[in-house]
């Protein structure tokens, strides 16, 4: 859609939304999901959306989130119940806590989710590694978040950077920078990131922001099975079953596309297939259907631990979606195109116009890969003319990552996903996961302008 509006305009329709969201949810206690939606239609109309089409554009965003998001929830939510009642979660804690003892737990949790995340997006890897969070959690007590913080954020930090994600693998053919070497180079970066940005900040003071350990989302209140747990290589395994699926994926991915391999080929389109993130999860889920529950309960039994793990994640689903509704109708009512002509000449050096650009429009429409993909096409002319060096690219695409990965908050499907699953309301999710996105982002911007000074 053509904006309506000068960009200025826009800029205040989208403050006065979020605005009014926030006082609809957290002063007048209105449900997340029907303020999303009513503020989402509001919004589609002051910003000059034609009255006629704001249902099409708001119910097509919701059901473009959906589709990415409920088939990885429900898929990793089931895999999450089975490790849990079988106490293969618990298994997998007490290895990984005995191999780096309690008080660098958190620090297990983050390095295993580091390792996970390079193939898997945060979606699905968050998903899958709910239990383990849970389950260390529930054995040392205190606030939740002194765990999930460092994992969801070892997540983050990987999707936001590291190829084969959408948004780095676009910024970096966007300026004609070299995808193997932001891969290398965004490997060590987030590590480091991670490590400042999330971990420090975790334990220093987001961690101690009491939050209460609920894991209803995903026992529904069945006591894990702790007479007869699973062997811990076999739970590993089962976690590392997708990781290997989707690696695969990636690399066959690749090398079609430079040529190594021939674009035809039924054995590379059935590992691709498979490869797939969902294809992945639901082969996952079935090894662990029958390896875990089926051999230890009948077929009724298993029937209703997965059908009960749906339940507790119908509002986390319906209200990431709504998220998404709003980021959608933001980003349809042509805020992203209005600012181009603004943003674009800053008269800033080239990679702080990169960190500055991305942040407006992750602020202004929620979507971190929209922020990525949309900066740096908007400053690849500049990067052009300005010809720098391999490792001066990869800094300008960590900079524009690290741009869309502050401030992430209520326009954004992941804040909701966060705050949901680990039972945050709206004010508490954003004096955490908004302050640690900002701390990552803040983070992967100052490495990248090392980087930027060596290249």
């Amino acid at each position: 859609m053509t904006p309506v509006y000068a960009s200025a305009t826009l800029l205040i329709i989208a403050a006065l939304a979020v605005a009014v969201l926030l006082v609809l949810i957290i002063v007048l206690r209105m449900h997340a999901f029907v303020a999303l939606v009513l503020v989402s239609f509001g919004t589609a109309v002051a910003a000059g959306v034609p009255v006629a089409d704001v249902p099409t554009v708001a119910i097509a965003a919701f059901g473009s989130t959906l589709g990415t998001v409920a088939l990885l929830v429900g898929l990793g939510v089931m895999i999450g119940r089975l490790l849990e009642v079988t106490g293969g979660a618990q298994v997998l804690a007490d290895t990984l806590v005995s191999r780096f003892g309690e008080k660098r737990a958190p620090l297990a949790l983050g390095i295993a989710a580091l390792l996970f995340g390079l193939p898997i997006f945060f979606d699905a890897g968050l998903v899958v590694f709910l239990p383990i969070i849970f389950s260390v959690a529930k054995r040392f007590g205190g606030s939740v978040l002194m765990y999930a913080l460092p994992a969801a954020g070892a997540f983050a930090a990987m999707h936001a950077i590291v190829p084969p994600h959408p948004g780095p693998v676009t910024a970096a053919t966007e300026i004609d920078g070299s995808i193997g070497l932001t891969l290398l180079v965004g490997v060590v970066v987030a590590v480091v990131a991670w490590f400042a940005g999330v971990y420090a900040v975790t334990l220093s003071w987001l961690g101690k922001i009491y939050v209460p350990i609920d894991d209803s989302v995903l026992t529904g209140g069945r006591e894990a099975d702790t007479e007869n747990p699973p062997a811990f290589a076999h739970v590993l395994g089962i976690l590392l079953l997708p990781l290997v699926l989707i690696g695969a994926n990636t690399i066959l991915t690749t090398l079609r596309a430079n040529g190594t391999i021939a674009e035809e080929g039924a054995w590379a389109d059935v590992l691709v297939f498979v490869g797939q993130t969902p294809v992945a999860l639901l082969i996952a889920l079935l090894v662990a259907t029958y390896t875990l529950a089926v051999r230890r309960y009948s077929r009724g039994e298993v029937e209703s631990l997965l059908n009960d793990s749906l339940g507790p994640i119908c509002a986390i689903i319906l209200i990431t979606g709504a998220g998404g509704m709003f980021g959608g109708v933001l980003r349809y009512s042509g805020i992203g195109d209005a600012l181009s002509d603004s943003l674009a000449d800053l008269g800033l050096p080239l990679i702080v116009s990169a960190f500055v650009i991305a942040t407006i429009l992750r602020v202004a429409q929620g979507s971190a890969t929209v922020a990525l993909t949309t900066t740096a096409g908007l400053i690849s002319a500049g990067v052009a003319a300005a010809d720098p060096t391999d490792l001066q690219r990869v800094a300008l695409v960590l900079a524009i990552a690290a741009g869309a990965t502050v401030l992430s908050h209520v326009n954004d499907s992941g804040f909701w996903l966060v705050g949901r699953f680990f039972g945050m309301d709206v004010k508490t999710t954003l004096r955490t996961w908004t302050v640690m996105e900002t701390t990552l982002g803040v983070s992967i911007f100052v490495l990248s302008l090392g980087l930027w000074a060596v290249g």
